[in-house]
Parts: C-alpha cells; sequence; structure tokens
C-alpha cells in the first residue's frame, strides 16, 4: 500500500498558537483553503484510489477540493485524529506547548507509558492510529494508493516509529500545514518512508506568516 499521509490546512488557531486538538476543532482559514485548493494539482500524478479524513472539520475542508477532483467519497474514519492536548487544551503558553511537543519526543523514543495529564499514553495512540490504517487497509488491495488528511502531530509521530526514524524535535522534522508524508507498506507487514515534503503541497508561497505558529498540531513551521 503507498499511504500519503496529509497534513489539514491553516486554521485560526495555527495563527494564535492555540493547542487545538479537541472535537470539532476549527475551520480553516482563507489561507488554509487556498493550501487545500492547490492539493489536487499538486498530486495529480498519484493514482488515488481511497480519500479518508479524521472527525475534525479542518481535515474534511481541506479534503473537500481533492475529493471532487477524483470523484471520490472523503471518508471519516475514527481513530486519525489528532493527540489530545488534554489538560492543556487550547492552552498558547510556552510551557503548556512544550509540554505537548516533550510528550511526542518522548513516544519518539519508544517509551509509550507517557501521558500528558488529561491525554492519552504512547500505546494509545499507536494502537488507535494503527488501527485505522489497518481498517481502511482491510477495503483496497495491497498494491493500492490511499490518501489520509489527518493532523500534523499524529502524522509526524506515527511516521517516525513506524518508518524507525531517529527521534526528532519538532525543528529537525517539521510539517507544514498541508505538508505530506508518503509510507510504503501494510500495517500488518511494516512501512518504510517514500518521502517527507515538510511544504505545502502547492508550493513554499502558500506558508503564508508562520511567526506565531508554534504549537504542535497546530505549527505550520514546525508541527509534529
Amino acid at each position: 500500500m503507498r499511504l500519503l499521509l496529509i497534513r489539514h490546512g491553516q486554521t485560526p488557531n495555527n495563527i494564535l498558537g492555540a493547542l487545538d486538538t479537541g472535537r470539532p476543532g476549527a475551520g480553516l482559514t482563507e489561507l488554509g483553503r487556498e493550501q487545500a485548493r492547490a492539493v489536487p494539482a499538486a498530486l495529480a500524478h498519484e493514482d488515488i484510489v481511497g480519500l479518508y479524513v479524521s472527525p475534525l472539520v479542518r481535515t474534511h475542508e481541506t479534503a473537500a477540493p481533492l475529493a471532487e477532483a477524483l470523484g471520490l467519497e472523503a471518508r471519516v474514519t475514527e481513530g486519525f485524529e489528532e493527540i489530545p492536548a488534554g489538560d492543556v487544551e487550547m492552552h498558547r503558553d510556552a510551557e503548556s506547548v512544550e509540554a505537548y511537543q516533550q510528550t511526542q519526543a518522548i513516544w519518539g523514543g519508544r517509551d509509550f507509558d507517557h501521558a500528558l495529564a488529561g491525554g492519552e499514553d504512547g500505546h494509545t495512540f499507536w494502537a488507535r492510529y494503527a488501527g485505522a490504517l489497518r481498517e481502511i487497509a482491510a477495503r483496497h488491495p495491497a498494491d493500492a494508493t490511499l490518501a489520509v488528511v489527518s493532523h500534523g502531530a499524529a502524522i509526524r509521530v506515527f511516521a517516525t516509529l513506524a518508518a524507525d526514524l531517529e527521534p526528532s524535535t519538532r525543528d529537525g522534522r517539521p510539517l507544514h500545514n498541508t505538508g505530506m508524508v508518503t509510507l510504503e507498506g501494510h500495517p500488518d507487514q511494516g512501512w518504510r518512508l517514500i518521502d517527507w515534503i515538510d511544504g505545502p503541497l502547492g508550493g513554499a508561497h502558500l506558508l503564508g506568516d508562520i511567526r506565531h505558529d508554534v504549537t504542535a498540531d497546530e505549527n505550520a513551521d514546525a508541527a509534529v
């Protein structure tokens, strides 16, 4: 299976730097909609046969132009949602943001017992994200190309673990809005990293002003 993990477009809370991980979450900004509209042309060379989104609104809005271009339904799948911020949900202060990011770095080092206060541990994250991939893989041939619009922290952590990459800080392995990680493999057989496009699929002109976007899922210049 060829798996395209696409981060959603920019939201207002990206700009604010707020840890927005709950449901339904914010929708896209005008730049976010522009980023989403650029995705179909950027992926025109891919033979995508399935398109999936998390339960959060911003992934639906990001996937909509691609769904229309492909003539596919963007199917909501539990498990692809963001890593929850727990007790620091919607916080913007540096201490909260650092705690959220540090949790992901710890998971990248294979310590899955750690959990942010009020959040999930690494075992729970891995089980639900890998489980969602196993669910969608069962619907398609083994050589299918599938696109999943998900969230920065979740994609970054899953790809790091799945492809057995060295743990990285957010600055060492960023994922901007509508950036994409490409993996090949299968949930039951393992994955290998094919590509990590950290900038928007439509090009660097879609980055926007990222100076204040400093959170984890909601971090355009250094998503995790």
